[in-house]
């Protein structure tokens, strides 16, 4: 019998977290897509591993045996298809870099070039993933290294480094009532629509609303937005406002958009993140390094 690696995610997530809805959180899946998958992997192996109740999902006698192996079958593929990817690229000289928008700011194109300084030869490819994946393409093995903001769902799996922290702002309409100060309290927001990542990417997406530091009851969404380009729309044409690193004032203006700080709310951190296994390769290591020395630096 052949059954998708995916579906056995999906199940470890369930039994893991005993609620579908965390755990479609934690897969950036929704809930009814979720219930769907583990149906079918209960019909494809003819048990039932769950038992559904209001109070969660509890696993069934079948279930905890099949928890019992999932996760090891799961962590060999892993890292057969981790080793693979990455003994392709250093076969071919080539470091895999995931980022998310502007990577680590002014920093990155500072830090790309000492790393080549140092390894000529080498070339580094700069891979961008959306709002759907916070961890930057590690999540799926398809990177060395990444530059990352923390927290990110996930993050606890990886080794990081933190770089620098960079205020979070607040992206408003330039028609909004707010836009002509200068600084404004957090607390003023609160009842104001957030124009926001989409429900799969989980509590990731509750730290750019700002619910980690306030009340969640309090946070309302407006828009949804799954790229930089449809929240800068949702933003300009009123649909709401949205937290945003400091630097996107600098990298995304656009009209009908103001940023301006906020006073009561923390940072943002912008880290280096890797596998662990990952430290194995001098390369990546190498690249670490040229994080920590440019950022702690100061650039230039």
């Amino acid at each position: 019998m052949d059954i998708d690696t995916r579906l056995l995610r999906y199940f470890v997530a369930v039994a893991q977290e005993g609620n579908l809805t965390r755990a479609a959180q934690r897969l950036y899946v929704s809930q009814p897509a979720l219930t769907k998958q583990i149906k079918q992997l209960e019909q494809q192996l003819g048990v039932e591993l769950f038992t559904r109740s209001r109070s969660g999902m509890t696993l069934t006698e079948p279930g905890r045996v099949f928890a019992a192996h999932a996760p090891g079958l799961l962590g060999g593929w892993d890292r057969m298809l981790r080793d693979t990817k990455s003994g392709a690229s250093a076969a071919a000289k080539v470091l895999r870099v995931g980022f998310i928008a502007s990577a680590a700011n002014e920093f990155t194109p500072e830090i790309t070039a000492a790393f080549r300084r140092e390894h000529p030869d080498w070339r580094i490819d700069m891979r961008q993933t959306g709002w759907l994946d916070p961890s930057a393409g590690l999540a799926d093995g398809d990177v060395d290294v990444a530059l990352v903001r923390l927290p990110f769902p996930g993050d606890d799996q990886y080794r990081t480094r933190e770089l620098f922290t960079e205020p979070r702002w607040i992206a408003l309409p330039a028609t909004h009532a707010l836009a002509d100060r200068a600084e404004i309290a957090f607390e003023e927001l609160w009842s104001e629509p957030f124009v926001a990542a989409p429900p799969e990417s989980g509590w990731w997406r509750d730290f750019w609303i700002g619910a980690d530091q306030r009340p969640a009851e309090t946070a309302v969404i407006g828009a949804i937005a799954h790229n930089t380009d449809e929240w800068l729309t949702a933003i300009g044409n009123g649909f709401g406002i949205s937290f945003t690193p400091a630097s996107s004032a600098r990298y995304y203006p656009r009209p009908g958009v103001v940023y301006r700080a906020v006073r009561g709310i923390g940072p943002s951190r912008v880290a280096v993140a890797w596998p662990e296994f990952s430290e194995a390769n001098a390369r990546v290591r190498d690249f670490i390094r040229c994080c920590r020395e440019i950022c702690a630096g100061g650039g230039g």
